[in-house]
């Protein structure tokens, strides 16, 4: 069963297909622990398992785009709205670091 995409996403790219994925709990427990070990979530190392297994038979389409990169999609303002490099009223900097010892 395919959950409806509803559209495109920013950036003018079509959304992600949704699946719901049934497996048995000890298939999903080796494949959690295999994604694990190489740095990845369950849903990425089915991706990239399914991907192999099409490109190995040959029937990848050439239009499939490449896999989604790790951590936060580009663009878009940080945690806390303030825009890159810009200051902010919360008193910490950037990247949530808690302030220093202040200077004497």
């Amino acid at each position: 069963m395919t959950v409806p995409s509803g559209g495109t996403a920013p950036q003018g790219r079509p959304q992600r297909k949704q699946v719901l994925l049934r497996l048995d709990p000890a298939v999903y427990e080796a494949l959690a622990r295999w994604a694990g070990e190489d740095l990845r979530s369950a849903n990425a190392q089915i991706e990239f398992l399914l991907r192999r297994a099409l490109r190995e038979a040959g029937r990848l389409p050439g239009d499939a785009g490449p896999m989604p990169r790790r951590g936060r999609p580009p663009g878009g303002s940080p945690p806390g709205g303030s825009p890159p490099g810009g200051s902010s009223s919360g008193g910490s900097p950037a990247g949530g670091a808690p302030p220093g010892p202040p200077s004497a």
